[in-house]
């Protein structure tokens, strides 16, 4: 898959970013016409950038109740406008998700920000986190691996999602810690960038009132050496989501315990798509495992 951003999108596209079945599509397309596709040289239907936004608005509006005959009378400009109102007055998980979407497709950024302060009204950001970053991000992982959306795409709402993170973790961290039992370190492994999680992990923690130190995306085990000099009772902290994979994790982990356990009192606490070909847990004490961030929150 090349980085090239994608401007023209097939049917199947459109059915899955938009949760409208194909079918449907073509039903509202020929008797609507509310899309208008080109036609390639062998009788493909493709559509473009303007139509898959103009299909997320109607979806979005469709969703909210308007019926789909209703909508087809709209005047073109109106249908931006209706769906601002919407996302303003109506924080529902699919509705904001869609509204994602129409910024990432668009590299919108405005539209971004206008989204998540409106869902800001209502919700905390633990509270938009977990009920639409989560859900949109799997989402788009899933439409990233079927080509339905370009890395830029992708890389683009993610840098968005990264810096709503880091704004709400510095009101936390300007503060001085309240408990003190536990120091938190933040890392990722060599080759793993997803960082996103371990970001949220992060405010979660120090919104909590603990100290952390966040070291980021591929770190080398030996870099860590150093702070067993600094602190006491280390707690590790990391997101396996690519790496290291199934047939590396096991060897990983008894490496992590021989180089970062030296004095005994060293925990390492995991969460990711990996962790779930950990066989040796058992004989490496102070391992603990989640299966969510939920799970994790409610053990600090």
């Amino acid at each position: 898959m090349n980085n090239n951003i994608k401007k023209s999108f097939s049917i199947r596209d459109l059915e899955n970013l938009s949760g409208i079945k194909a079918h449907t599509i073509r039903i509202w397309e020929k008797r609507y016409h509310l899309l208008l596709p080109e036609r390639t040289a062998t009788n493909i239907r493709t559509y473009s950038l303007n139509s898959l936004q103009k299909l997320l608005n109607i979806t979005l509006l469709y969703n909210n109740g308007y019926k789909i005959s209703k909508i087809a009378k709209l005047e073109e400009d109106n249908i931006p406008q209706l769906v601002n109102e919407i996302i303003a007055r109506n924080s529902e998980k699919h509705h904001a998700i869609n509204a994602f979407k129409l910024a990432m497709v668009n590299f919108d950024s405005a539209h971004f920000f206008q989204t998540f302060n409106s869902l800001m009204v209502e919700r905390n950001f633990r509270e938009i986190f977990n009920k639409v970053f989560i859900p949109l991000l799997n989402e788009l992982g899933l439409l990233w691996q079927i080509n339905t959306i370009s890395p830029a795409h992708e890389h683009f709402i993610t840098s968005l999602i990264k810096q709503k993170i880091y704004i709400h973790t510095e009101k936390f961290q300007k503060l001085e810690p309240t408990k003190t039992d536990k120091v938190f370190v933040m890392f990722l492994p060599e080759n793993e960038t997803h960082e996103v999680g371990l970001l949220f992990l992060n405010y979660e923690i120090v919104s909590r009132g603990y100290k952390t130190i966040y070291l980021g995306q591929s770190m080398p085990l030996e870099n860590m050496v150093d702070l067993l000099n600094y602190y006491e009772n280390l707690h590790f902290v990391s997101y396996f989501t690519v790496s290291p994979n199934k047939d590396e994790i096991n060897k990983y982990l008894e490496d992590f315990y021989k180089i970062l356990n030296t004095k005994g009192n060293s925990k390492l606490w995991l969460l990711g798509f990996q962790s779930q070909y950990i066989t040796n847990q058992q004989k490496l004490e102070g391992l603990r495992v989640f299966n969510s961030i939920e799970q994790f929150t409610t053990a600090l």
